[in-house]
């Protein structure tokens, strides 16, 4: 007879195990299955790694121009290998770090690969092979994330084309690199890899670089780029990856013509694709659109006692995405009262240097929705703050609606900018005006204050510009 629990959750990623936690926490009795590492993929190698990867290079880049701060340093060199080991070590405390939370939480963990089928029930394959049937009183929730997506003509063989679990692990330092997209994931590692030394080349096939960002944020992470020495083209596509040879020859389709390029490595940064293949969809007959499972506002398939969260449904593919909706859905199933997840207000990061940070509207979408705007822009270089500290490269930048001052969105890019999202975030939230923005004092001196200024310039009341 199978085991019985209340909630089942299939995945541990960001989305999976908050939702497990959430569901305990209401009093039910909940399982876990998880078929590789506690954490998914975020924690293990996306997320907390790659964040570890981006401080050695800040740290690194700190060191190299250490004499802006007055401070003299002998020989300096980055260990590879030092880098890459302690990204690791950071994964991997973070791992015992859910299995404490599991533990306290009294869930347990099911190691194997979990597979839905009939009536609430997950079949979970173990190591061995050994097959067993466990059922859940009230839900199974589906959070198996998404991996790599492989394009057509860039086949990732691991070792010359990657994918971004390899570009955290290599055993080697390319000396060159391209990198194919640049959204979060091909923007971080250009960063990561330039800063020590290897030569970037970012290819991207929309017409700007970050293509979600306003194209404002865009333009001057553009430019940063290029005073790193990272070579960056837009509206290009990568036609073929010649891999015969000791490296890489790489054909791109560029506005200005075709180029070939010859590399060490080339990594794969051109989105993901869900994983929700061989989990029993079909038999259960769970509903998919356009390679996603199909939900409703509280993360119901269309199979009554069938849930899906994160990666694997059709939200942003966002790890704090994936937590919220893991937490809504369990009070949902728990029975609670909840709120519907807000997807106008989810901030967007990404952590190269100097940061991206966003959320809402950007200036062009703003327009075509109707809105008669007020833009205002705050560059860090008249920040007192960010003067001192040296970073004064980017800015913040923040649209209004001119009639009502509701907040339509926020732009930064600079130092710390994915701290200071937070802000701009609960004030949405709490529909926030213009006015209450540049009433409410901002410490001084410091990075946020540019929030203000932004705001203030927006109304013809900047102090600072």
């Amino acid at each position: 007879m199978a085991q019985t629990y209340d909630v089942i959750v299939v995945g541990s990623g960001p989305g999976g195990y908050p939702a497990a936690i959430r569901a305990s926490q209401l009093g039910l009795k909940v399982a876990i299955v998880e078929k590789e590492l506690l954490g998914g993929i975020c924690l293990n190698w996306g997320c907390i790694p790659t964040k570890a990867l981006l401080k050695s290079a800040q740290v690194f880049e700190y060191i190299k121009h250490a004499k802006d701060y007055g401070i003299n340093v002998g020989e300096y060199a980055a260990d590879f290998g030092g880098v890459i080991k302690r990204s690791r070590g950071v994964a991997d405390g973070m791992s015992k770090g859910v299995a404490f939370l599991m533990k306290k939480n009294k869930i347990d963990v099911i190691m194997g690969a979990g597979k839905v089928k009939g009536v609430k029930t997950v079949e979970v394959t173990d190591k061995d092979g050994k097959k067993t049937d466990y059922t859940a009183g009230k839900g199974v929730i589906i959070a198996t994330g998404a991996r790599a997506r492989e394009l057509p003509n860039i086949k990732i063989d691991g070792q010359k084309v990657i994918e971004y679990r390899k570009a955290m692990s290599l055993e080697k330092q390319p000396k060159s690199l391209l990198v194919v997209g640049s959204g979060a994931i091909g923007m971080e590692f250009a960063y990561v890899y330039a800063t020590m030394g290897t030569k970037v080349t970012v290819v991207e096939f929309l017409p700007n670089l970050v293509p979600v960002e306003d194209e404002d944020i865009s333009k001057e992470i553009a430019k940063q780029y290029k005073k790193l020495g990272v070579d960056t083209y837009v509206n290009s596509s990568v036609e073929k990856v010649d891999t015969s040879g000791s490296g890489c020859v790489v054909s791109v389709k560029t506005p200005t013509g075709d180029k070939t390029f010859e590399v060490d490595v080339v990594l794969s940064a051109a989105g993901i694709v869900s994983n929700i293949e061989n989990i029993g969809l079909e038999e259960t007959g769970i509903k998919t659109d356009k390679g996603k499972i199909a939900v409703n506002e509280w993360y119901e398939t269309n199979v009554p006692g069938f849930y899906a969260i994160g990666d694997c449904t059709p939200g942003p593919a966002l790890a704090h995405v994936a937590t919220a909706e893991g937490i809504i859905c369990a009070e949902k199933i728990a029975g609670h009262k909840t709120e519907a997840l807000d997807y106008g207000n989810i901030p967007g990061c990404t952590y190269c240097q100097p940061e991206i940070a966003s959320v809402g509207f950007t200036e062009k979408k703003a327009k075509e929705a109707g809105y008669d705007i007020k833009v205002g822009k705050f560059p860090f270089k008249a920040s007192g703050k960010a003067t001192a500290a040296g970073a004064t490269d980017g800015f913040v930048k923040v649209i209004f609606d001119a009639k009502y001052g509701e907040f339509l969105g926020a732009h930064m890019i600079g130092m710390n900018v994915t701290e200071m999202i937070a802000e701009v975030v609960v004030a949405r939230k709490l529909e926030t005006t213009a006015h209450e923005i540049m009433r409410s004092v901002h410490p001084h001196p410091t990075m946020s204050e540019a929030l203000k200024g932004a705001t203030e310039a927006a109304y013809g009341e900047a102090i600072d510009l």
